[in-house]
């Protein structure tokens, strides 16, 4: 795997370093995760210190966003996600989501007053990044390779001109194994996190987004994913991802 450039130092953003209630979450979030977890990142730089971004991470442990989110609050970014709708109604859950800037979606796609790609208007306006699990669900793979992706991920960045940057973790399932629900604390557990360069989707700029266009600019994405965590495990991917349809799964739910 090689020797990683480790949480190369680097300015933080306002976000990060202006009082905000992500400091009453660090506050809540970091010290436990530090008895359960040892977070590297690798390429930290790579994530834009200012202005939209998208993130793209594989996904296989539901304690995946937890993890992102620690490593995009230690590159120096505050950590937002599009999350489902119904955990805003959920009391002190509720609002914290909101107070944060969480994106509610709704299963139909469509947020409170808007939809997952209107809202990524409002990261243009006010210069903020998403972060977006392009699989939608945690990897059918049964090892753990990401699996074929969906396109809300690249539908919000190109039609807002957001970039869009790949990034993959190995480790998670160490804390929590893909579907459990119980989390293994000590000892701390490392994960690696590699962030890549955005993505080039300029050839998909001119095209229309239609249902080919997208899938196309997908499938680039995921490639760039599945190479980082092929660096990151030391080992090759199947040639195709895995497609659920295919397997008769469901993209979503469990097993």
């Amino acid at each position: 795997m090689g020797v990683p450039k480790t949480e190369q130092r680097r300015r933080a953003s306002p976000e990060k370093t202006r009082p905000s209630i992500y400091w009453l979450l660090a506050c809540i979030a970091l010290p436990p995760a530090r008895l359960m977890m040892k977070i590297r990142v690798q390429d930290g730089h790579k994530l834009p210190v200012n202005g939209p971004f998208v993130l793209a991470p594989n996904h296989f442990s539901e304690i995946d966003p937890i993890v992102i989110g620690i490593a995009v609050w230690k590159m120096g970014r505050a950590p937002r996600f599009m999350a489902k709708a119904g955990l805003f109604k959920v009391p002190v859950v509720g609002w914290l989501l909101t107070k944060s800037g969480q994106i509610p979606v709704e299963r139909t796609g469509s947020t409170r007053g808007s939809d997952p790609v209107q809202a990524g208007g409002l990261l243009v306006e006010k210069g903020q990044g998403v972060v977006i699990y392009p699989e939608g669900s945690l990897t059918r793979d049964p090892a753990m390779w990401p699996m074929r992706g969906k396109t809300g991920a690249v539908r919000v960045a190109l039609t807002h001109g957001i970039p869009i940057t790949p990034i993959a973790h190995w480790g998670t399932d160490k804390v929590m194994a893909r579907y459990s629900r119980r989390i293994n604390f000590f000892p701390p557990k490392r994960i690696d996190v590699k962030v890549g360069d955005p993505v080039d989707l300029s050839e998909f700029a001119n095209r229309p987004l239609d249902a080919a266009t997208l899938a196309e600019a997908t499938a680039v994405v995921m490639k760039e994913i599945t190479a980082l965590l092929e660096d990151l495990r030391g080992e090759k991917a199947p040639d195709e991802p895995w497609d659920p349809s295919k397997h008769n799964q469901k993209d979503t739910g469990r097993f």
